[in-house]
């Protein structure tokens, strides 16, 4: 073999190399994976160290502190993720909870989720987005379609971006769709997947191991949403003027009309209530919850038919610092649908579980608008732990052990 021979041979081993991880790296990216219908791992409650799927969205020196406090979970973050979250306002996610569905991908970096009955025995989640979903995308799936109810938990965020796939549209006092733009939601802040579409909404039905139903395979994230509601609808952290039915709304920043719950700012020492659990419906132990109280974490850590509830996108449990199970009463099914209601507006009990304490609290909302407060027996507000608060919402009289 001569001198020129292995010159060439060489020549073309490094550019095989070259080429090889060029497209290796282009496949392995996250774009690339949900182009293709693959799932987008998103690695997002890790140590700062971590390396993740995606990598950070935000740059974040490792020293700056962690001294902003985030108006909806009470936690801590940097100043860095505050200039990014002050540029949006919260998204209000549907995510379905039929066992095809689990596990599902985003909840545990959720800020609040509501938890309540959809119809069937079948219960369905609202999780709203915002402080911790800035370091990282957020992949959630199985997105699902509205309820009324959810609606109007929703509205006391002051107009969120409300993300969903379809929903209850029949007559009568289920009809979520119709209530939408009665109450002021419309083509704008409404993120309703039938009038958006891909690449913003895209099935996956590879996202888990098993085969399952079309509907349940519906994704997005959070950077896809909020990116489609500012370059293409001009919804930031700024609502436009804008003139619905007989009602004027001014240009204003969502944060102006919203009063963040009170934060514990002293970690008081642990109670001894260690383990909740709780069925929505007798008899329907696949939506059965349990929470055990991690004191180390300062977390509950949540099981869903009896098994540790996992987040796809981390394969970790899911966690929350209070776990809220609010009383209110339950009507339905109201249609041949089997369609759920629930009383959202006045007064009722709730208990609160926090640091290993079970607190006897007071839940209020005047109205669809205001927001949902929590009071002890006497009126005095509630301090929250800092983190994910989790409400689940049961019928009045359902039986919570602990």
């Amino acid at each position: 073999m001569n001198k020129k021979t292995v010159i060439i041979i060489v020549s073309l081993y490094f550019l095989s190399a070259f080429v090889s991880f060029g497209a290796f790296a282009f496949l392995a990216s996250p774009t690339t994976t949900a182009l293709l219908g693959g799932v987008q791992q998103t690695d997002v409650a890790v140590d700062e160290d971590e390396e993740t799927a995606l990598g950070s969205l935000l740059e974040i020196d490792p020293k700056e502190p962690k001294d902003q406090v985030c108006p909806l979970n009470g936690d801590m973050y940097t100043q860095t993720e505050r200039k990014a979250w002050e540029q949006r306002r919260p998204l209000a996610v549907m995510i379905e909870n039929s066992p095809d569905a689990r596990p599902q991908s985003g909840l545990g970096n959720a800020d609040i989720v509501f938890e309540a009955m959809a119809e069937g025995g079948v219960t369905r989640f609202m999780a709203i987005f915002y402080c911790d979903a800035q370091r990282y995308d957020i992949t959630l799936a199985p997105v699902r379609s509205a309820r009324s109810y959810f609606i109007e938990w929703a509205s006391g965020f002051n107009f969120p971006l409300y993300v969903h796939v379809g929903g209850a549209n029949l007559p009568g006092p289920a009809d979520a769709l119709g209530q939408l733009g009665d109450y002021g939601w419309n083509q704008e802040n409404d993120l309703n997947q039938f009038s958006i579409g891909f690449p913003t909404f895209y099935r996956n039905a590879n996202r888990l191991d098993k085969d399952v139903a079309t509907e349940h395979t519906m994704e997005s994230s959070t950077e896809k949403l909020w990116t489609y509601a500012a370059e293409k609808r001009d919804w930031t952290n700024m609502a436009p003027a804008r003139r619905i039915g007989r009602i004027t709304y001014k240009e204003e920043d969502w944060k102006d009309g919203y009063t963040p719950w009170t934060f514990q700012k002293e970690v008081p020492a642990d109670g001894s209530v260690s383990k909740v659990s709780y069925e929505f419906w007798d008899g329907f132990a696949q939506f059965g919850v349990a929470w055990a109280y991690n004191p180390e974490k300062k977390m509950y850590q949540r099981t869903l038919a009896g098994e540790s509830h996992i987040d796809l996108n981390t394969d970790k449990q899911i966690e929350a610092a209070n776990v809220i199970v609010l009383f209110a009463t339950e009507k339905g099914p109201i249609d041949e649908l089997k369609h759920m209601l629930y009383t959202t507006t006045g007064t009722g009990k709730a208990t609160i579980f926090k640091n290993g304490e079970a607190i006897s609290a007071r839940w209020s909302k005047k109205t669809r608008e205001d927001e949902l407060t929590f009071t002890d027996n006497k009126g005095n507000d509630l301090e929250l732990a800092r983190g994910l608060t989790w409400i689940s919402v049961v019928d009045v009289g359902t039986e919570i052990t602990y």
